[in-house]
């Protein structure tokens, strides 16, 4: 199944994807439907309102969920870019929810920063809670996939050791346009997906999930070691090489980019760059 969390009507409604329809699933969001335990059932069934897939403006695929876990370094070849060692155990920073924006939305560049870089990331979405998972668990807790976008101020990232003040600025974090469900993807809970991220159109990074050290299963495994994860919990599984601040020389997001986010089978976030107060 493709899920997502559409605006209508100036709300949002959790929906399935039919063909160019989209099904109406009885819950304001999937962050709601997710919280349910029979989840999957219900949307899998659901008759509901009818909305049509063309002009569908898409709210972030899970709007509120209580926890975003990234883990950074997880591509070897990134890892070489950035001039590193390869780590022992996965490197996590969080993200808050008022970063997070739409597939279509505009990222708000803030004007604070001169380093404004792109990162394409395969995001795990929780389906149900689990601490201390391992296994069989840690796998059952995946409810999908989706793709996010880890817009970074570098700059602000590397102020210091730890790099949330980089990571987590308002509307900058796409995220979606759908949560596909495991058993639609190559590979299961462990996908091999291609990805790839194009500013104007030049592609800046193309890689395959294949290659992440830490794959979707160990990270739940890890994760939920330190802390609880809820239904609707994203996990951003890191990024590949490419990223404009290992460019030389270094490539930033200025204000009037158009980035597109795209991962085979999930989907593509297209969004517009925009300076933070204005147009760009």
């Amino acid at each position: 199944m493709k899920l997502a969390t559409l605006r209508t009507g100036g709300t949002t409604r959790a929906v399935r994807l039919d063909g160019d329809t989209l099904v109406d699933l009885g819950y304001p969001d999937l962050g709601a439907l997710l919280a349910q335990d029979d989840w999957a059932a219900v949307a899998a069934t659901a008759t509901g309102t009818a909305y049509p897939l063309a002009g569908a403006e898409f709210a972030p695929v899970v709007p509120e969920p209580s926890k975003v876990v990234c883990v950074g370094l997880n591509y070897r070849n990134h890892i070489q870019e950035m001039g590193r060692d390869l780590p022992e155990h996965p490197t996590l920073f969080a993200k808050f929810a008022d970063s997070l924006i739409g597939a279509g939305d505009d990222i708000l560049r803030p004007a604070e920063t001169g380093e404004f870089d792109w990162e394409v990331e395969l995001a795990v979405v929780i389906g149900k809670p689990v601490r201390r998972a391992r296994g069989e668990q840690a796998e059952a807790a995946i409810a999908g996939f989706t793709v996010l976008n880890d817009i970074t101020c570098r700059d602000w990232q590397f102020r210091t050791r730890e790099w949330l003040q980089g990571k987590t600025w308002d509307s900058t974090t796409p995220v979606g346009p759908y949560l596909v469900t495991p058993d639609e993807l190559p590979g299961g809970v462990r996908p091999a997906l291609d990805v790839t991220l194009t500013v104007d159109g030049e592609t800046m990074q193309s890689d395959n999930t294949g290659d992440l050290l830490f794959d979707p299963v160990a990270l739940v495994e890890y994760v939920s070691t330190v802390v609880r994860l809820n239904p609707g919990d994203l996990i951003a599984t890191g990024t590949p090489g490419g990223v404009g601040h290992a460019r030389k020389p270094a490539r930033y997001l200025r204000g009037g980019e158009t980035v597109v986010t795209e991962i085979q089978g999930l989907g593509r976030l297209e969004n517009r760059v925009v300076r933070d107060g204005g147009d760009a």
